[in-house]
C-alpha cells in the first residue's frame, strides 16, 4: 500500500464509527421510502437493533447502558411527539421499529464524539461552526426557505436557544454539536424520502414550522435529560440484581448424609471370634 493511502487510512481510522452512521442512516431512510407496508420496517428495524449491538461493542459498559436506556426513552417520547402532541406523522401512522433504536444510534454518535481527534484537539471551533450552520438554517427558515418551500419556520427559531445553550454553555457542547450533525442528516433524509412529514402548524403553540424544523435537534436536550437522570438508577439496580444472583449461586445448601448403623453379618462376627484367640484356649 502507498504511505500515503496508509497515512490516510489511519487517520480516517478513529471515524470510522461516525461515518458508517452517518451513511447508514440516509441509506435506511431511503429504503423505508422505497418501499411499502410494514413488513420492511420491521426487516430494518431487526438491522437497527443490530448495527446498535455492533456500535456499542465499541463504548463502555456504563455507556453502554446508557445507549440501550434511550430505547425505551425515545419510544416514549415518540409515542407523545407523534402519536398524542401529533406535531410530525410517519406514512403509515405508526411508530416504525427502525425509529427507537436510531434515536439510539444518534445519542452513541454524540456521545462517542469528544473522544474523536478533531473534537480533542478543536473542540471549540466545531462546536461554534455548528452554530453557525444552525443559526444560517434558521435564519434561512425565517427569509429564504419560505419561497421556496412555502413553509414558514417559527418552530426552529423558537428552539434555537436551546440548542445554543446545549452546544455552548454545558459541560456537553461536543455531544449536543455531533447529535446537530447527525440529526439534520436523518431529518433531511428522512423527510425528503417521505418517511414522515412535520406539520406545517404545531400543535398545541400554533407556531408555523418547517418540514423539518432547523434546530429540532435542541430536543435531544430532553431525551440526554431522561437518559442521565435514569442511567444512573437503572445501572444500580442491575448492579443489585446481578449481585442477589451471584450471591444465590453461591449458596449451595448440602444435606450430610447419615449411615445407619447396621447389625454385623453371622460370618462377620465368626471371623472376628476366630481371629481374636486367648493364651489359654491356645495352650
Amino acid at each position: 500500500m502507498p504511505p500515503g493511502a496508509a497515512s490516510l487510512l489511519r487517520s480516517v481510522r478513529p471515524y470510522t464509527l461516525h461515518l458508517s452512521l452517518l451513511a447508514y442512516t440516509p441509506v435506511l431512510l431511503v429504503v423505508d421510502g422505497a418501499t411499502a407496508g410494514v413488513e420492511p420496517q420491521i426487516a430494518l428495524g431487526l438491522l437497527t437493533f443490530a448495527v446498535l449491538w455492533i456500535a456499542t461493542r465499541r463504548v463502555t459498559p456504563d455507556l453502554r447502558w446508557a445507549v440501550w436506556l434511550c430505547v425505551p426513552i425515545a419510544t416514549f417520547f415518540e409515542v407523545l411527539g407523534s402519536l398524542i402532541w401529533g406535531g410530525y406523522t410517519y406514512e403509515l401512522h405508526n411508530i416504525p421499529l427502525y425509529v427507537p433504536p436510531g434515536h439510539a444510534l444518534v445519542y452513541a454518535f454524540g456521545v462517542t464524539a469528544a473522544g474523536l481527534p478533531v473534537m480533542r484537539r478543536h473542540g471549540p471551533v466545531v462546536r461554534r461552526l455548528v452554530m453557525v450552520v444552525a443559526t444560517a438554517w434558521v435564519v434561512a427558515g425565517l427569509t429564504v426557505l419560505p419561497w421556496l418551500t412555502g413553509r414558514l419556520d417559527l418552530q426552529g427559531a423558537a428552539v434555537w436557544p436551546l440548542l445554543a445553550w446545549c452546544v455552548l454553555r454545558t459541560g456537553k457542547g461536543d455531544m449536543f454539536a455531533a447529535i446537530w450533525v447527525a440529526v439534520a442528516t436523518l431529518e433531511i433524509a428522512g423527510t425528503w424520502a417521505g418517511d414522515w412529514a412535520w406539520a406545517s402548524s404545531a400543535p398545541w403553540t400554533h407556531l408555523a414550522s418547517g418540514n423539518p424544523p432547523s434546530a429540532i435537534a435542541a430536543g435531544y436536550a430532553v431525551i440526554d435529560g431522561s437518559v442521565a437522570l435514569l442511567a444512573p438508577m437503572a445501572l444500580a439496580v442491575a448492579h443489585r440484581a446481578r449481585s442477589t444472583l451471584l450471591a444465590d449461586r453461591r449458596i449451595v445448601v448440602t444435606t450430610p448424609s447419615v449411615r445407619t448403623p447396621t447389625a454385623p453379618s453371622r460370618a462377620h462376627a465368626l471371623a472376628r471370634e476366630g481371629s481374636t484367640v486367648s493364651p489359654a484356649g491356645a495352650l
